[in-house]
This record gives C-alpha cells, structure tokens and sequence, in this order.
C-alpha cells in the first residue's frame, strides 16, 4: 500500500489529473484494494461493476467479443469523457439485481479518479490517458476459495463462464504485462 501511495502522490504533484486503473481477475482484492486507497486519498472512486451490459446489449455477437461485456460506451460517455474534459460525473449505475439502471451517482471534478474492476484497463478505456495501472493477481486456488466463500451460489458460473472470459481479456490486451504494478494480495 505504501509504495502505491508514494506512486499516486508523486503522480499528483506532476499532473493536473491523475487517472489510476486496478484490475485483476475476480476475487483478487480489487474493491478492497480501492476502498483502502479511497479512504487515503481526496479522489473520485468509480466501480466497473456499475457497467455491466444490460440485457438489451447482451447479444451473442456482443458476448463473443473478448472484454465486450462490460457497458463501454456508457462507461465512455458518462465517466471517461467528463474526466477528459476536467469535469464532473453522473452515472447511473446497472443494478444487476434489479434489471434496470439505478438512481445517478453524481462526483464533482477532483484530480485523483481510481476506478476498479475487471475491464478498467481495456483499451476502449486507454482512449483517456491512464497515469498508473495496477494488476492485482491472485492464485486459482485462493480464488476458488474467496468465491466459493463470497458466492457459493455462483461459483459454477465463475468458474465456466466469467473466469474464462476475463482470462481471455487479459490474455489478448496483455493486461498484466501492460501494467505499472503487479501485486498479490
């Protein structure tokens, strides 16, 4: 965490806005990761999770693409380009549970962003410069673990269809080679 922070202060006194992407495969610490630095920093926090497609968007030709499943263009428009035009942000975040987009999420301009999750270093993303890229890694056995643990009744799915598909992002955008800093939590 320390080394991170000096990365990120660094960054902020050079910069005039500092964008810090963490990705990883799931389980991997991710949101406790960003929810640390968040509590450190003065920054704007935004979680990729608030980007899944909607059903409208799922189509198979969408799903075939490696890292098309995450909503790119929403994530573009409403977070990525406020941040590019010094900004600031509304999004109205997917909520999966409930099948509909949900009340706004307003941040005010700041010049720190962390924005976390699976998809937070595609290349769609890169359109903006990213000042420093975190890959979180985690073993397939712990990673087994902390999701059998946290979603027992989704570990099938983890396992046969999420898992794959974000190994697949990783491995054609060479996700972890591309980063600035790999860690294992």
């Amino acid at each position: 965490m320390k080394r991170v922070l000096e990365q990120i202060n660094a960054l902020l006194a050079e910069k005039d806005r500092v964008v810090v992407t963490i990705d990883g495969p799931c389980a991997s610490g991710k949101t406790t990761f960003a929810n640390a630095l968040a509590e450190k920093l003065d920054c704007n926090l935004i979680h990729m999770d608030d980007f899944f497609l909607r059903p409208e968007q799922r189509t198979p030709e969408r799903l075939a693409e490696v890292g098309g499943n995450f909503d790119r263009e929403r994530f573009w428009d409403e977070v990525m380009n406020p941040i590019v035009r010094f900004d600031d942000i509304a999004y109205r975040p997917y909520l999966c549970s409930q099948g509909k987009l949900g009340d706004p999420i307003f941040l005010p301009w700041k010049k720190l962003y962390i924005i976390e999750g699976s998809y937070s270093q595609h290349p769609f993303v890169g359109k903006t410069t990213v000042n420093l890229r975190i890959f979180l890694d985690i073993s397939p056995e712990k990673q087994k673990e902390r999701l059998a643990k946290r979603s027992p009744e989704k570990l099938e799915r983890f396992l046969t269809e999420w898992i794959p598909k974000e190994k697949a992002y990783f491995e054609k955008f060479n996700i972890r080679a591309k980063a600035d800093l790999c860690l294992e939590l």
